[in-house]
């Protein structure tokens, strides 16, 4: 039995080992592939795994062998799952395994507005301490975050956990879901609804899938709805945001700060408005990609194409 992997290099660039996909049988592991490339190295492969190459309803349609696909992410939106149903190739994805690394890196961003390390270290190695007048300085203005109010979008495995870091920092919380948490809830940590969540948080983190419904939701009029110098944060998906429209909102202050992990074109386009915003960090869609949640991804995918191959799959998206 053949199986392949498309794009292999960004889950593993060489420091985790294909061993486990490779004992169910004879594996074949590219780095990238090209789109034109897709059909030709599937070939008569029964088990394809993927990350970011698409795998379109023609593309799906013209696959001759293939029974699995399993996509290397948790997010499953380059893949026509319903083609993949009507021909009877099963999907699977990995879920949870970025949780705590999602969670983690949405603070590093947040402190990073509210601090400015990186530009503060660099300051002092260039010799602005050594020549300052006073035992210290600043560059920028500093955030304390207690009390503040965090606004997370997305309810799920990791905006709880964001919620976690929050709260023990003495952040209040509100959440806005599909599915309320209530069970959770306390006197700093509230469901509310959606523009609620707009006009009362100082900080908002984006949590949640890209539907339909959710695509483009930050825009000029919920924007219009936050509170002035609010902070922005996504480590969730690019397209939920209108980039124009937060490119504008920085430049004219109505939001002080953004910090993104992701957008709307990867990797990131050359005309991407946000690349000339004003206090604007942008990170190349690195919040799940430490090692201890590379090793998860792995080994769930493993797990994947084994419960398929022994009848009972699981993590199954398009039952």
């Amino acid at each position: 039995m053949r199986i392949i992997v498309l794009d292999g290099y960004t889950l593993n660039p060489g420091d985790l080992s294909w061993d486990g996909l490779s004992v169910l049988g004879s594996l074949t592991v590219h780095d990238r592939t090209p789109a034109d490339k897709t059909l030709e190295r599937i070939g008569d492969a029964e088990l394809v795994f993927t990350n970011k190459t698409p795998l379109s309803k023609e593309t799906i349609g013209a696959l001759e062998k293939v029974r699995f696909i399993g996509v290397l992410a948790t997010g499953y939106n380059i893949v026509d799952v319903e083609a993949a149903k009507r021909k009877g190739i099963v999907v699977c994805n990995v879920p949870a395994y970025s949780t705590s690394s999602v969670a983690q890196f949405t603070f590093a961003l947040l402190l990073e507005i509210c601090h400015h390390v990186g530009d503060h270290g660099a300051a002092v190695k260039s010799g602005a301490w050594t020549e300052s007048p006073d035992f210290c300085f600043w560059r920028n203005p500093l955030i304390e975050l207690a009390d503040k109010t965090l606004g997370i979008v997305g309810f799920g495995r990791i905006g709880q956990a964001v919620s976690h870091i929050a709260l023990s920092m003495g952040m209040r919380v509100i959440y806005y879901s599909r599915k309320r948490s209530a069970a959770l809830e306390n006197d700093m940590l509230r469901y509310t609804g959606f523009d609620e969540l707009m006009s009362r948080s100082d900080v908002i983190s984006l949590h949640c899938p890209l539907f339909d419904d959710t695509r483009g939701m930050i825009n000029k009029k919920t924007i219009a709805k936050m509170k002035d110098g609010v902070i922005l944060l996504n480590t969730a998906r690019g397209p939920l945001i209108v980039e124009e429209d937060l490119a504008e909102a920085l430049g004219s202050g109505k939001v002080r700060a953004a910090a993104i992990d992701v957008v709307s074109s990867e990797p990131i386009k050359k005309d991407n408005p946000l690349l000339a915003a004003k206090n604007c960090i942008i990170t190349p869609h690195i919040a799940w990609a430490p090692k201890e949640a590379r090793i998860r991804l792995m080994n769930i995918t493993v797990e994947n194409a084994r419960k398929f191959l022994q009848g009972a799959p699981v993590n199954v998206v398009n039952p």
